[in-house]
């Protein structure tokens, strides 16, 4: 599906480690590749017509954003780093100002790191209690698990929308409407999720929601801080400097921006918010719908595959996303990803920075396929054929 847009699909490899970072469209390449030869200037700061055309495509892109995830406003839209900044952002700038000692805050041992980490430094700073949802057989979140948890003290419910080692589909909307009745904030890590379904924001009633340009189709180093309007006011910024500010005469005359200038200090990384623009017209061009039809076509044409294998153990064999994590009984997982790389076939192996699953799962370290659009039946096959010959991946690992 469209992979002739994809210079990097022209190379000799099979790509399975979407959930880390994505390929890049032509089109992108080309979006960015423009803005540094035709008009690379800074943004926001210049009074001469390339600047101008600067600040029109950087505020196009964060309008494209805006659509994308159905946000009321552009205020709601803060360019990040990624979504580990944008988590940051969340947990420093927003919630240590209100969290008290007591407090709890809500996770699950399936996060990534950066959804755990922020969270865990809060807690250690203002004595404020991490607790867990419970996940079920397989793994996954389950509404009654979360009622079973939460109580007057939970403040905030921290969650991916797709976790990247289970792959499962959260049910945000219910969430939501569950910790809104409880007076708990709700933060989304849409890092899997956003790339892969339609995000609506408004009808998931997020309060917040992270994610990263570069694991759908976007450059490295650009990914966005949603919040609702009215929370955002009351974020603190982060960083200060150039851009931000109204101005200043002394430390006692400090003078901000509106939102959301004044959550970017600084240079942007420009060329990226730019080129993340031209991503978002890409995926919708296809339709979010389309890509996670063939995603789960995918997956699916994989799984039933693996299951046949006897030695094969998967972690997750029901999930409606493109991620699928599995073990070659006896090998260690990054001795199989070393195997399949002899053969241009590229997989993630390891804990996937989701360090506390193990807990859950009784397993430390996997093999992850992580779908996208453009991937194929074909190189599932050559992938399954190389899995299938147990002996073959032993003999090759001496």
């Amino acid at each position: 599906m469209n992979r002739e847009d994809f210079p990097m699909l022209n190379e000799d490899i099979i790509y399975f480690d979407n959930g880390a970072t994505t390929f890049k469209p032509q089109a992108v390449i080309d979006k960015i590749k423009e803005y540094y030869e035709t008009y690379s200037a800074n943004a926001h700061r210049g009074d001469y017509d390339i600047s101008f055309k600067v600040d029109l495509e950087y505020e196009n892109a964060r309008e494209k954003v805006v659509n994308f995830i159905n946000a009321k406003d552009k205020e709601e839209v803060i360019f990040t780093s990624g979504t580990t900044e944008a988590l940051n952002m969340i947990a420093s700038g927003f919630f240590a100002p209100i969290l008290e000692a007591g407090d709890e805050i809500l996770i699950t041992t399936s996060e990534h790191a950066s959804n755990v980490l922020p969270w865990f430094r809060l807690a250690q700073k203002l004595g404020c209690k991490i607790n867990y949802i419970p996940l079920d057989d397989n793994y996954h979140v389950t509404i009654n698990n979360v009622k079973k948890v939460l109580t007057p003290n939970t403040k905030v419910i921290a969650i991916a929308g797709v976790t990247n080692v289970i792959g499962d589909v959260r049910p945000i909307k219910e969430i939501t409407r569950l910790a809104h009745e409880n007076n708990t904030f709700v933060v989304l890590d849409g890092a899997q999720s956003v790339p892969h379904m339609k995000t609506d924001v408004q009808e998931l009633d997020i309060d917040f929601l992270a994610f990263s340009a570069h694991k759908m189709c976007g450059p490295t180093g650009v990914g966005v801080l949603y919040g609702k309007k009215e929370l955002l006011e009351n974020l603190e910024p982060i960083n200060l400097g150039g851009g931000m500010n109204e101005s200043f005469d002394n430390e006692n005359a400090v003078f901000l921006k509106d939102l959301p200038t004044r959550l970017e200090a600084g240079t942007p990384n420009i060329a990226g918010v730019i080129g993340f623009g031209e991503a978002i017209d890409y995926l919708e061009h296809i339709g979010m719908d389309k890509i996670h039809e063939r995603e789960l076509q995918l997956r699916d044409y994989l799984v039933e595959k693996l299951i046949k294998i006897p030695h094969i153990d998967l972690l997750n064999i029901e999930a409606d996303s493109g991620i699928v994590s599995f073990n070659v009984e006896g090998i260690f997982a990054q001795d199989v990803a070393y195997y399949l790389n002899k053969y241009n076939i590229c997989v993630r192996a390891g804990n996937h920075c989701a360090k506390l699953v193990k807990n859950a799962t009784g397993v430390t370290n996997s093999i992850r396929v992580s779908l996208y659009f453009y991937n194929t039946e074909n190189e599932i096959d050559s992938l399954v054929e190389l899995l299938k010959d147990k002996t073959k991946i032993e003999e090759e690992m001496i």
